[in-house]
């Protein structure tokens, strides 16, 4: 048992020593100790390789607004452990974490004596938010972000009203598969029997992958582009406007202050969502409570400007996708600046199509690297990249310190790559800035 928050945190961040063991076995053993707390959660289950974490935002900014009392487990956490298990965007306090931790320690210790061996770090987080939400603070509904893939990921024992696929790209390639269909049948493993499905993905592999699943399950499918789309897109100054058609009802004019025309598509899944819900689920959500939660919608580290003067952009672009997004509004809305770049990410990500990308955008490119055990060297990054106007910056915080202030009219600077490095990198921005 633990007494204090602290400890409880230890004990967490130490199942990391387990790694990645993709498989529910250990988690159906914990949920039927826990007399299935998973069961009694209306669930609203979203995957995808980009854009997860985005349309958990505005579905559950949606429901909020609706007037219902929304659970979201999210990952990774941007700048607080407490961020993954939240109730209406707030984070579960310490007392609340504590108590989750010490419900599902004995259990761990337990699977440790089994042939089953002990839940990862992942494995316990899930078990912890599903006994929190269903015997802690109970909610309406949950909204469950996938970690990895899909097929074998921890959240995949529940039974969603809804399932969400973002987008299909290739990440997590040593564990997913190398092709895009491979990676797509992993993330189609979200798919259940009977349960709706909405989609992004447009690729014609990963799209023909997902629509056999849907088949076998007799899921009915929502694909983005055929049962709902979007028309008259434009970029504002804080965000995008469009308009959505969908079965149920169009939108004309929607706003959102998320920046990116692939956060159109976002949007757009959890207009779709919302609908559904609406339509078979009994859950009313009327038209305002959808303009208002797409508007009021956020989510930190993507396309996040943190300063206005100077200009300062902080991005997640962890993989080819996210960067291509990334290099695309650069351009597109700040054609004129001159680019600085800081660029940190994972030496596991397929580093080369990412900096490909980044080379075109970048009037000058920093790499450098951070406290994280599966961090890129700045010297591999810099040796991978074919950018002459590339440099090398050992110690980022330095590099923050020197370049913010000499910053010029005209200047931008852009820190992106891994979301590990984001949230080391956000505090201490923070703190730079208000000097």
């Amino acid at each position: 048992m633990f007494h204090t928050y602290d400890e409880a945190l230890i004990w967490i961040h130490g199942r990391l020593r387990l790694g990645i063991k993709p498989g529910l076995t250990r988690m159906e053993w914990m949920m039927e100790k826990l007399d299935h707390p998973e069961r009694r959660l209306k669930t609203i289950h979203i995957g995808g390789t980009n854009g997860k974490g985005s349309t958990v935002a505005y579905l559950r900014s949606i429901l909020q607004e609706a007037g219902f009392k929304v659970g979201a487990f999210t990952s990774p956490y941007f700048e607080h452990f407490n961020e993954r298990i939240s109730v209406n965007g707030t984070p579960i306090s310490n007392e609340d974490l504590l108590d989750a931790a010490n419900a599902i320690f004995p259990l761990a210790e337990e699977l440790e004596q089994s042939d089953l061996g002990g839940p990862t770090e992942f494995e316990v987080i899930t078990a912890m938010s599903m006994y929190f939400f269903a015997k802690i603070n109970v909610v309406d509904v949950v909204i469950y972000e996938v970690g990895l893939g899909g097929r074998f990921d921890s959240t995949n024992i529940i039974h969603p009203m809804l399932s969400v696929i973002t987008s299909i790209g290739l990440d997590h390639t040593s564990i997913l598969g190398d092709t895009r269909e491979q990676i797509a049948a992993e993330k189609a493993g979200i798919i259940k029997k009977g349960t709706a499905v909405i989609t992004a993905v447009s690729q014609d592999g990963p799209l023909k992958v997902i629509k056999q699943a849907a088949k076998q399950m007799k899921a009915p499918l929502y694909q983005l582009g055929a049962e709902f789309a979007i028309t008259f897109h434009t970029s504002i100054a804080k965000g995008e406007q469009f308009t959505v058609h969908t079965l149920f009802k169009n939108l004309e004019n929607v706003e959102i202050h998320m920046i990116g025309k692939h956060q159109t598509e976002n949007a757009a899944l959890a207009i779709m969502s919302a609908q559904i819900l609406n339509h078979s689920f009994s859950f009313e959500i009327d038209e305002s409570a959808v303009r208002a939660g797409l508007k009021k919608a956020s989510w930190p580290g993507r396309f996040e400007i943190i300063s206005e003067n100077p200009l300062i952009v902080m991005d997640g672009a962890h993989n080819e996708e996210g960067v291509a997004a990334l290099v695309r509004e650069l351009k597109s809305r700040y054609s004129s600046r001159n680019k600085i770049i800081l660029f940190a990410a994972l030496k596991d990500k397929k580093l080369d199509r990412m900096l490909d990308h980044i080379d075109t955008a970048a009037d000058r490119i920093v790499f450098t690297s951070f406290n994280f055990p599966r961090a890129a060297t700045a010297e591999d990054l810099y040796n991978s990249s074919l950018s002459p106007k590339r440099e090398i910056a050992r110690d980022w915080q330095a590099f923050l310190e020197k370049t913010i202030p000499s910053l010029k009219d005209g200047e931008m600077l852009i820190l992106t790559g891994s979301l590990y490095f984001l949230s080391q990198i956000k505090p201490y921005l923070k703190k730079l800035l208000k000097k």
